[in-house]
């Protein structure tokens, strides 16, 4: 091994400061979700072991897991060109906010695949 395969790997925000992250169950390897990450979450990720994103609608730090449907990062991964991550996580509950497992949970065709982990109205009260 050399030292270019155990150095830290400086992630490209690019232009906006956002990197996607795509959630990827750890012990499944289903995709959970998607969604993007600046440098203060990826702190915080690295630092509470807890999946951490950057809320575009809200421009703002978001934890994963406020309705109790937390991440626990078990590793970050990088892809080659340092410009997406991977977080392989531990998710307890239903990753997706519309009650699934995953919001990877409809065809293009409109036909539902995935299963309901939570009844969303119960949980955010909508």
């Amino acid at each position: 091994m050399t030292d270019a395969d155990t150095a830290p790997v400086s992630v490209d925000f690019g232009d906006d400061g956002l990197v996607p992250a795509v959630a990827q169950d750890a012990e499944t390897g289903e995709v959970l979700m998607l969604a993007y990450v600046d440098a203060e979450a990826l702190a915080a990720t690295r630092e509470t072991g807890y999946a951490h994103y950057h809320s575009r609608s809200r421009d703002e730090l978001w934890k994963k897991g406020g309705s109790g449907h937390t991440q626990a990062v078990e590793e970050v991964r990088v892809d080659c060109d340092a410009d997406a991550l991977l977080y392989l996580v531990d998710q307890t509950g239903g990753a997706c906010h519309t009650g699934y497992e995953s919001c990877f949970h409809r065809t293009v065709d409109g036909e539902t695949v995935g299963e309901r982990a939570f009844d969303p109205d119960e949980v955010y009260g909508e």
